[in-house]
């Protein structure tokens, strides 16, 4: 199978303030394969949104190697991974993190604008918030969209450009838990029929069995889980 994220040997390591070393990822490698669901899984504290951060070229590695389409994030310039995060990245948060005097249409627009494109910006928004089940709330306030709507229209922000990858941090925690399943199967739905490829954090046990590839992490390593 095709992956679009590969990573050799990679280290993390956070110096403490009195002078210790942290050493929170070691030695990992894994493959992110596209047009899947890869969790990342893991309690608080083990590493998960660290590598994330890696992955989605917003950290650097102590050492080792990130390849995204077979070249070497690890030894881009500030530009061109900036450029990267731009144009190939979508990315969902724990918090929403909705600009609350955009609607939903304009929330999800504004992604284009940072990506650079400028051509058939409605049509795109559009399709991005009818495949995330919000096509008759477009041009709703966040205060007026309940949680769960709020994460479908950042959850249509992180895919509108058609970015290469989706980097979803933590993206259920605020939910309850009908909330969470019916989010979860938007990614799947948006894995399985539209081919997008999506990482996501948790430390949710019950969503685990969801993924196409499971990394679940312990001290530093992981132990993987098909």
């Amino acid at each position: 199978m095709a992956h679009i994220i590969k990573t050799n040997e990679l280290n993390k390591i956070f110096t403490l303030p009195n002078g210790d070393s942290l050493h929170v990822l070691k030695n990992i490698n894994m493959v992110v394969d596209q047009g899947k669901l890869t969790i990342l899984r893991g309690r608080s504290g083990s590493g998960k949104t660290t590598l994330m951060n890696i992955l989605a070229a917003l950290d650097f590695a102590s050492s080792g190697e990130v390849l995204f389409d077979n070249v070497k994030i690890t030894q881009m310039s500030e530009r061109k991974r900036c450029l990267l995060r731009r144009e190939k990245i979508g990315f969902i948060f724990q918090s929403v993190a909705l600009i609350p005097t955009m609607n939903a249409y304009e929330n999800v627009e504004y992604m284009l604008r940072l990506a650079g494109i400028r051509k058939n910006r409605k049509g795109l928004v559009i399709e991005a918030l009818r495949m995330v089940g919000l096509g008759a709330r477009i041009y709703h306030m966040p205060q007026e969209l309940s949680g769960g709507e709020q994460q479908r229209v950042a959850i249509a922000r992180a895919i509108v450009h058609k970015p290469k990858i989706v980097f979803a941090d933590e993206p259920t925690a605020e939910l309850d838990t009908n909330t969470a399943i019916q989010i979860m199967k938007i990614f799947k739905n948006l894995t399985d029929k539209e081919g997008v490829t999506i990482v996501m954090a948790t430390h949710d046990v019950g969503i685990m069995e969801i993924g196409d590839r499971v990394y679940e992490l312990e001290d530093g390593g992981f132990i993987e889980r098909e």
